[in-house]
């Protein structure tokens, strides 16, 4: 049941009214449990921010670690004990802004982990600043008269770094959040998720979008399924979210490469 790996006595949870972080965790843990993980054999790894706060409610083994760094300490659990199912939450900040060259280098490597990155398109934790996915032209806390720069495709990025999957989501269509979920929790090697939240108290906010409907309706209308957005033209993907599976691979992944270079070094030593 999804009450088992939820701590339902620290409820209700930390997060704003609106943010969507309370509906990726119910994904992520109703996926768990369809797969019938026991607590014993996962590790929720986090960093810094709104999302890190995420492993507070889990009653799996978890991890809590500096921003910027859940992907380096989930790399070192995931190749201390192979056989554990790791799975990394990250921000925003923590995950592309902060982090982005953990993110780069754990796709590379292919390592066996999930990593689910809540993009809420600033650092909501620390009052709205910009971050590395914020939109071109809007407002925050540190770019008050317009952002000038581009925001991270991440899924491009982490793509073209070499992860086995990728897919990015959005909290309003449950369904399809808990089917992408579901797919990166089964897939060998890396797989990265990225889901698109609102924060109403900041971006929104600040973007003339403080009511939590109105922030889902700009992000409802700006993310187009990957199948459409085949025919769009790049003018008309500009400033768009494309969502669904962006990348499915098979690549062997590091953990079992690394495991037939021992079993070769120990059957030569033992010749």
């Amino acid at each position: 049941m999804l009450e088992d790996y939820l701590l339902s006595e620290k409820l209700p949870l930390f997060w704003c009214a609106g943010c969507g972080n309370g509906v990726v965790l119910q994904s992520i843990l109703r996926e768990i449990d369809r797969r019938g993980w026991t607590k014993q054999e996962t590790v929720i790894a986090t960093g810094i921010g709104c999302w890190g706060k995420a492993d507070d409610y889990v009653t799996t083994n978890s991890f809590h670690g500096t921003h910027g760094r859940a992907l380096a300490f989930s790399t070192g659990i995931k190749l201390a004990n192979p056989s554990l199912h790791v799975v990394t939450l990250m921000g925003d900040g923590d995950g592309i802004t902060i982090g982005g060259n953990h993110l780069i280098h754990a796709a590379r490597r292919n390592l066996g982990v999930t990593a689910i990155m809540v993009n809420n398109l600033n650092y909501g934790m620390t009052g709205g600043q910009y971050s590395g996915t914020t939109p071109k032209h809007s407002l925050t806390k540190t770019s008050v008269y317009g952002h000038i720069e581009n925001g991270f495709d991440v899924c491009a990025v982490v793509k073209a770094a070499g992860a086995n999957f990728v897919a990015r989501a959005n909290t309003l269509d449950v369904i399809e959040l808990n089917r992408l979920i579901g797919m990166a929790l089964d897939h060998h090697g890396f797989s990265f998720v990225e889901v698109i939240s609102p924060c109403p108290t900041h971006f929104g906010r600040n973007n003339k979008m403080a009511s939590p409907a109105k922030l889902l309706q700009w992000i409802k209308d700006r993310c187009i399924p990957a199948a459409r957005a085949k025919d769009m033209s790049e003018d008309e993907l500009n400033g768009k979210f494309v969502t669904g599976v962006l990348a499915d691979r098979s690549r062997e992944d590091y953990s079992t490469a690394y495991q037939r270079i021992i079993d070769r070094l120990q059957k030569e030593a033992s010749e």
